[in-house]
Formats: C-alpha cells, structure tokens, sequence
C-alpha cells in the first residue's frame, strides 16, 4: 500500500474499508507466514474433512453438473458461517442432512468478488457439520479444457481434463481451495458412453467404457490443487507390477514403451526416502494442448505427449512427477508463497531418481541445462520474485512458476548436501518427509527443522543465516554448486572447431549423441551463427523436422533469431500442435521482437488460440498486447 503520512485516520479507514470490497490482496507492511492470500476460506474457524463428488459431464454444453457433500470439523465452536471459494460457478442451492433422514435448505449467499480470486460462498454453519452444494460449471472455467474430437490424439472422441493447481480446482469444485486444507475425497462421475473417467484416485483398469458411470475413493488427504479429472477415450496398458499408462488408443503403445522404466524409479525413489506411500502410480497421457511437461495429481500423474521422443531421453520428467509422490504430495506447500518446498525438493529428488535409473552424467548434464534456464530467466525477473519465500499478495500464483522454487530450490538443497555429506542429508531429509508427512507447511516450519535436526546437530558446518539468505534473498548466494558434466565440455570444444570451420558440419559425429548433448549444442550456438550455418546444420541434420519436440523447440527458437524462413511452416504446424508453456511461449516471444515475425506470429496464434489451455491464453495475449 501506498504511505500517506499527513491523512487523517478517518480518511485511511475509509481507503481500507474500500479496498477490501475490491480485492483480497491488501498488504501489511509484514507476510504474515501461513496465512493464504490467494483463498476466501476461513480456514481457521472451520475445515473440510472429506468430500463426495457426485457429477455428470455434459460434452454438448461443456458444463458439469456437481453435488459436493462435504464433511466440516470446527476449530471455532462458535464459528457463524463457512466461506467457500468459487470461480464462475452457478450455485443450485446448499442443504444439510438433519440427522433424522432428511434434508433441509441452508441459507447462503454470494460474497466478496475479486477479478482473481473468484467469489466467495458463504453458508450458514449447519449443526449437522455436513452441507451438500449442488451447482453448474462455466464453459470458461479456467480449471477445466474441454477439446473437440479434431483437438485430439485420435480424432474420433472429444476430451476433458481438469488442471487444479494453483487455485483453479475453485472453478469446478466449491470448496476451501488452498493448499492448507487437506480432505479425503470419494467420487461418481456420469459420462456417455463409450467415454473413460480416471481421476487422482484409484482407477480400476477392469471397468470398460461401457459402463457410464466411475466411482473414485482417495483415502489420503490431498489439497484441493491435486483432485484431479480427465474424460475420453482411454485405454490402460499395464507397465509394472503397481503402475499403468492411460491413453488414447493411438498413442498407448508407444507411451507404455516410453516410459517402462517407472517401477524402476519407484523403486529408487523408495530406497532414497522410505515407502511409496500411495499403492498405485499411473500415468495419463493428455492430447498435446496440456500447459504444462506434467502434474503430479496422487496415484495418476498427468503427463504431456511431448517428453514421449522414442528413446526415454526425457523420462526425467517422470522421475519428477514421482518425486512430487513425496515432496508435494506427501509433504504440501501450506501457501503458493511456500511453493519451493514442493519444487525445489522434487527437482532435488528427481535428481537424485535420474542418476540412480540413467546414471550420473545425465543427472549433470539436466543439471547444467536447469542452470542455464535459470541464469538466463534471473534478470527477467523483479528481485522480490528471486526469492524462495515467495510475496505473492498482489500476484497471480501462476506467476510463481518459474526456475526459482525449482532450481534455485534444488541448488539449495545441492549446497546443503555439499557441506552436510550425502549420507547425512539423505537421512534428514528421508526423516524430514517422515515427521511432516500428510501435512501442508510454512517455509518457516522447514527452517525451524533444519535447524533443530542438521544445523544444530552439527554446529561446525554452516550458519543458520546462510541458509536464511537462500531462502529470503534474491539471486544466487556466493557458494552455489553449479552443475558440470565432461561431456559438455567436449561439446564447447566442438563448438569451437565448427565454428572456426576446422571440422565440416557432416563430420560432426552427432549420430550417438542425447537429446541433452543436442540441446547444449544449439543453446551454444545463439548469439554466434547465421542463416548460411543454420542451412548447413539442416542439410546435414534435419532439424527443422526433427520429431524430437525439445530439440525443436531450440531449433525454432533459432530459426526465429536468425529468419531461417525455411523452418518457419513446420514451426507454424508445431506451434498448432503443441499447447505446453515451455515450448510454446518463448517462440512467441521472441516472434514478438520484430515487426515482420510478430504479424506472423500473431496469425499463427489465431488459428491455435482455441487449442491452447486458458493458462496458455493468458500468458500469449500478454505478450501480444504489449
């Protein structure tokens, strides 16, 4: 808030009381630690305990209609009333059981309203603490995609996905929509015939798509961000002997060839830090317009199409969706602000699953290519968004996704391994999961624990402040343990030689390199080719159809920099195929630098725009509206 230091009290109470009918950001001049800014949700006076789902999907109308029987558990015994968050949700009516077989309305009403956080449902406290709400979804709601049948792998069924996290499961589901509150969750969802519904519970592959309705229970409570949802097509192809893929039909071969190695990784994951705690992990392979490489949703992570690239060179994304199994999952972020807990740790782990599986040196060679990311992202970003403690309060917490809360959270945990020793941070951090397990928490909870249990226990190794600085300050503390690998230094040598044209570009002995050495290779190239090299590597090469979606991702990228027109049809049926952030968005941008490319990006984005999620959307028009 702004400083008005001559105005009268009365004239500041009045600003106050104005603004807090505006928007639910108003700042303090201090966080307060735990509490969440980005939820309606009295969550200290009352919490959902458990829910019951009961919804049909209508794919003619792109609405689900939704009962939400919700069991409350007061931590007020006089509390009055139960805020709900809501996003562009149409409210039925709210009723209660009495405890004598029938069901009685409850009064409620529509509260506050913010342009992010939706509006709040406030219901009057039954004494029975159980309320059903009955309620519609938008066409728009932002935590759902709904794709027609040309929109999809196969072509022939329309789709649907929810995408929860951040505080999107508000605009399909009402309820407390924070991470801080956990609920067990039960489900029946209707569907039409010859549709499949799986959600973030167990999902029985015996049941056929001839049934129209699925029932889901998910014992463990989760947060809101992880109820999870997808109807389609899909079919179940068993890949160990405790995880399966889900697809369409057309890609579930090839999916389950992918990623075969998952039990591997549970079981390395488990050798690390303790018992897989969710029986069953499979993976659902969403149609290409999914925002995101992956979401940890419990028991059934979904994952995007684009990391399937025929030789497992980017199954590490699956060793991160796992990781989430533990850090996330079982040990939650309490508010977005907290939200390196659940990032940092799980690119830590995912790490630490990589060199176990695939070895050491792709473990490194991610690591500097992570690094990389980082270092070029920092200077794009306000100081106060280079913390981990993140301030989020006049923000989206979309917005805190970026390579903070994940490398910058993992180079952290680095430097704590490197002064501590492997063998004694692996037992902090397994005992760490441990003692906080089903729990959401504060940043500060972790460092009052790193304290008590690895810093005091060996008093001669670090400083509570240096670790502090990780933490709550911008940048990069002095000391970070930035990622090596030999096999990129061999690969700057090469660069040298090309560019110096002492080797020709056909003699470069590419044909055994990864998709990691690829992308170090052209990431050395920006700033110091033309088109004339960008033809020759082509020739050579043919990158600009390679199948490889990261590969071409830095080829475009390129190709944008250095208007190689030749690559410029193929990336406007990528950018048409392909709805993932990371892939997509940087094109964009750099389109965006010139006159000519942003005109033609532009049209591209027109005919793709309809394809892409509404979290895409949202980032792509900012981009052209400047």
């Amino acid at each position: 808030m702004h400083s008005f230091k001559k105005t009268s009290l009365v004239f500041i109470t009045l600003l106050v009381n104005i603004a807090c009918q505006q928007s639910s950001y108003i700042k303090s001049t201090k966080i307060i630690a735990g509490k969440d800014y980005h939820s309606f949700a009295n969550t200290e006076d009352v919490v959902i305990t458990h829910i019951n789902l009961n919804l049909k999907v209508n794919f003619d109308n792109n609405t689900i209609h939704g009962l939400n029987a919700m069991d409350l558990k007061r931590k007020n015994p006089n509390v009055k009333h139960v805020i709900l968050d809501t996003r562009d949700l149409t409210i039925i009516n709210v009723r209660t059981p009495d405890g004598h077989g029938r069901i009685l309305p409850v009064k409620w009403h529509m509260g506050r309203k913010d342009p992010l956080l939706g509006q709040e449902l406030v219901i009057e406290m039954p004494k029975s603490n159980k309320l059903v709400v009955e309620y519609v979804t938008s066409p728009n709601s932002t935590g759902l995609q709904w794709l027609k049948p040309l929109q999809t792998s196969g072509k022939k069924h329309p789709f649907l996905y929810s995408q929860s996290e951040a505080i999107h499961a508000r605009s399909w589901i009402p309820l407390q929509d924070t991470p801080q509150v956990r609920q067990t969750y039960t489900a029946t969802v209707k569907v039409d015939k010859n549709l499949r519904a799986v959600m973030s519970a167990y999902n029985n592959p015996k049941l056929m798509t001839r049934f129209r309705s699925y029932s889901f229970t998910m014992p463990q409570a989760i947060p809101s961000y992880l109820i999870a949802l997808a109807v389609g097509n899909l079919k179940y192809q068993s890949i160990g002997p405790r995880s399966g893929v889900w697809a369409e039909p057309v890609i579930l071969k090839q999916a389950a060839d992918e990623f075969s190695e998952t039990e591997q990784m549970i079981q390395a994951g488990e050798k690390l830090y303790g018992k897989y705690d969710w029986e069953t992990y499979d993976l659902l392979i969403l149609p290409s317009s999914f925002p995101f490489g992956g979401m940890e949703n419990p028991r059934l992570s979904f994952i995007t199409p684009t990391v399937i690239a025929g030789d497992k060179s980017l199954v590490s994304l699956i060793a991160h969706e796992l990781a989430h199994s533990w850090s996330g999952n079982l040990v939650t972020n309490a508010t977005w602000r907290d939200l390196w807990l659940n990032e940092g740790f799980t690119t830590y782990f995912e790490s630490r699953i990589t060199e176990s599986v695939k070895g050491v040196e792709v473990k490194n060679m991610e690591g500097v290519l992570s690094y990389q990311d980082l270092i070029s992202e920092l200077p794009e970003l306000h100081k106060k968004d280079q913390k981990l403690a993140l301030d989020l309060r006049d923000q989206d917490p979309d917005d805190a996704f970026t390579e903070i809360p994940y490398t910058k959270g993992k180079l952290f945990l680095d430097w704590l391994e490197s002064k501590f020793g492997r063998k004694n941070f692996d037992a902090f951090v397994k005992a760490y999961f441990n003692y906080f397990r089903f729990q959401s928490i504060t940043t500060e909870q972790f460092v009052e624990y790193l304290d008590e249990n690895l810093v005091k226990k060996y008093p001669d190794v670090i400083k509570l402040k240096q670790a502090k600085e990780w933490i709550y300050a911008d940048g990069l503390p002095k000391g970070a343990i930035v990622p090596q690998t030999q096999v990129f230094v061999s690969i700057d040598a090469l660069i040298e030689q090309w560019l110096n044209r002492k080797i020709a570009t056909e003699d470069l002995a590419v044909d055994s390199w990864s998709t990691q050495q690829w992308l170090y290779f052209l990431n050395g190239l920006i700033g110091k080719i033309d088109y004339t090299r960008m033809s020759e590597l082509d020739l050579a090469y043919n990158l600009t159809k390679s199948q490889n979606s990261e590969i071409a991702h830095v080829w475009f990228l390129l190709s944008i920099k250095y208007n190689y027109d030749i690559a410029f049809e193929v990336m406007e049926g990528y950018l048409i195929e392909i709805g993932r952030r990371k892939l997509i968005v940087p094109l964009y941008k750099e389109l965006a630098k010139t006159e000519k490319n942003k005109l033609w990006g532009k049209r591209v984005y027109e005919q793709a725009k309809a394809g892409y999620h509404s979290l895409a959307q949202v980032t792509i028009d900012k981009i052209f509206i400047k």
